[in-house]
C-alpha cells in the first residue's frame, strides 16, 4: 500500500504541474515570443524550444527532487490509510499521459524509420561533412533531407544534384549539416513526447525559427545566402508532392509560405545580422543555475515538509 500510495502522489503531482503549466504556455507563448523577435534567430528558436519542454522539465523536476523524497522521508510507512478517489483518479491518468507521451514518440520514430528506410534503398554514399555522411537516394522526393537520430545522415536525391549548381548545392547542404549539428530531430522527437492539446501555434512557430536558424548556420556571406535561396527556390516546386516524414528536415516542405519567408529573408541577407551580438552567455546561465541551486538547498527542509502537508491534503 505505501508504495501504491507513493506512485500515486507522484503522477498526481506531476499531472497537476504539468497541465497547469502547459495551459499557462498556450497563453503565454505568443506575447514571449514578440518580447524575443530582435534577438538572434537562433536564440528564438533555442527559446522557444525551451518553453515547449517547459512544462515537462518542471514537472518532472518537482516530481523527482521534491514531492517523491518528502513521500518517502515524511510518509509513515506504518499507517494504512485509504487513497482518495480524486487523487486516485490524477494518479491514473498523470500515468496515462506518461504512457500516451511515449507511445506518440514510439509511433513517430517507426514511420520515420519506415519512411527512411524506403528512402535509403540502394543509396550510395557521396561524401562525408564534418564526419556527417551524404547519401544519394534514387527518389526525387524529398530533394535533401537530414534523417536520424542516433546515426544523423543527409540524403540527397539526384534530381537536386541536377538543378542545383555547386555553390547551390554546398550551401543546401550546409542547411542540412546544420540541423544535424542543432539534433534538431532530436528536439523533434522530444516535442512529439510532450504533446498536449493547444500546443501547435507554439510548434509551428517553432519549426519556422528552426529552419531559419539553419540557414543562419549555412551562409556566412550575402552571396552564400542568395545561393541558398536559389537551392529552395529551385526545389520548392517537389516540396507538395509528399508529406514530409517525421522526425527529419527537409530543405523545403510545406507550408510554402515559411518557404517563401526564408528566401524573402536570404535576400536581405546582411553581414550585421551574423555579427548581433548575444545579450546572455553560458557563464550567465551557469551563475543564475547556481543561485538557484543555492537557494533550493538553503530551503530544502522547508520545502520538502510544505510539499509533503499539499500531498497529505491531496490524498484525503
Amino acid at each position: 500500500m505505501f508504495a501504491l500510495r507513493g506512485l500515486v502522489v507522484a503522477f498526481s503531482v506531476f499531472l497537476i504541474v504539468y497541465c497547469i503549466l502547459s495551459v499557462a504556455v498556450c497563453l503565454t507563448w505568443s506575447r514571449f515570443r514578440q518580447r524575443i523577435q530582435h534577438h538572434r534567430v537562433r536564440r528564438i528558436a533555442d527559446s522557444l524550444f525551451g518553453l515547449r519542454m517547459f512544462p515537462l522539465a518542471t514537472a518532472a523536476i518537482i516530481t523527482a527532487v521534491f514531492t517523491v523524497p518528502s513521500f518517502l522521508l515524511l510518509e509513515p510507512r506504518a499507517i494504512d490509510e485509504p487513497i482518495g478517489g480524486v487523487s486516485l483518479v490524477l494518479g491514473v491518468f498523470g500515468g496515462f499521459l506518461g504512457l500516451a507521451g511515449a507511445t506518440n514518440a514510439l509511433v513517430a520514430v517507426f514511420r520515420a524509420s519506415r519512411s527512411i528506410s524506403s528512402w535509403t534503398t540502394d543509396a550510395l554514399p557521396v561524401a562525408t561533412i564534418n564526419s556527417i555522411p551524404v547519401l544519394r537516394i534514387h527518389r526525387s522526393v524529398p530533394p535533401m533531407t537530414a534523417a536520424g537520430i542516433l546515426h544523423p545522415k543527409v540524403l540527397l536525391s539526384g534530381t537536386a544534384e541536377f538543378l542545383l549548381s555547386d555553390r547551390e548545392l554546398q550551401t543546401a547542404l550546409n542547411h542540412e549539416v546544420a540541423h544535424v549539428r542543432r539534433r534538431d530531430n532530436l528536439r523533434k522527437l522530444l516535442i512529439r513526447f510532450v504533446a498536449f492539446p493547444g500546443m501547435s501555434g507554439l510548434e509551428a512557430s517553432w519549426l519556422e525559427a528552426m529552419e531559419m536558424a539553419a540557414d543562419d548556420a549555412a551562409v556566412s556571406t550575402h552571396g552564400e545566402a542568395l545561393d541558398l535561396a536559389a537551392a529552395l527556390i529551385k526545389l520548392s516546386r517537389f516540396a507538395p508532392a509528399e508529406s514530409r516524414a517525421e522526425l527529419t528536415a527537409a530543405l523545403v516542405h510545406n507550408p510554402a509560405s515559411l518557404v517563401n519567408a526564408r528566401v524573402e529573408r536570404l535576400i536581405s541577407w546582411s553581414d550585421e545580422r551574423r555579427l548581433q551580438p548575444q545579450k546572455w552567455s553560458i557563464r550567465s546561465g551557469l551563475a543564475l543555475a547556481l543561485g538557484t541551486l543555492t537557494v533550493c538547498a538553503a530551503v530544502y527542509s522547508q520545502l520538502l515538509s510544505g510539499i509533503h502537508t499539499a500531498t497529505e491534503w491531496l490524498m484525503r
